[in-house]
């Protein structure tokens, strides 16, 4: 059980959501791999001028996904690209093979990861915690562009 010294809460934060803006996010992957788009997310909210509200990201794609993780120790990212290789290998016999051996795998790895995220929106920033970045995920082995949406629904400055 936990005591009620060990919880604590902000002040309750209240607004009339005024604005919805929206665009999309072009990136330009150099293949399988983490990609940081965490400051062109925020330069989204910069010029939405947002205050409150909710920042909302979805991928168009099945063999690419999003995703919040640690940007300190870049050897995260790796162990996380291996763990995803483990998971769904390129040598496992799939019957949907007509795009290349990787791409029945990259389905697999965008089903286990995901495919928009919701980020809170206070005082005008992302409400990222000091350690976390928004990631796109790359699961094919060459370039594409992938393109993500960016949506900002609450309240504007």
């Amino acid at each position: 059980m936990t005591s009620p010294k060990a919880l604590s809460r902000a002040v309750l934060s209240r607004v009339v959501a005024n604005v919805v803006a929206s665009t999309v996010l072009t990136v330009r992957t150099q293949g399988s791999g983490f990609v940081d788009i965490t400051s062109e997310v925020g330069k989204f909210i910069a010029e939405a001028e947002a205050r409150e509200g909710t920042a909302s990201l979805f991928i168009r794609h099945t063999s690419a996904s999003l995703t919040v993780q640690e940007n300190a120790d870049p050897s995260v990212l790796t162990d996380l690209m291996t763990v995803l290789q483990t998971l769904a290998p390129e040598a496992a016999n799939w019957t949907h093979d007509s795009e290349g051996p990787d791409d029945m795998p990259a389905h697999v790895k965008t089903m286990l990861t995901a495919t928009s995220l919701q980020i809170p929106v206070l005082a005008g920033k992302l409400a990222l915690g000091t350690w976390q970045a928004i990631y796109l995920i790359e699961h094919r082995r060459r370039p594409h562009a992938r393109e993500v949406v960016l949506q900002f629904v609450g309240a504007g400055r």
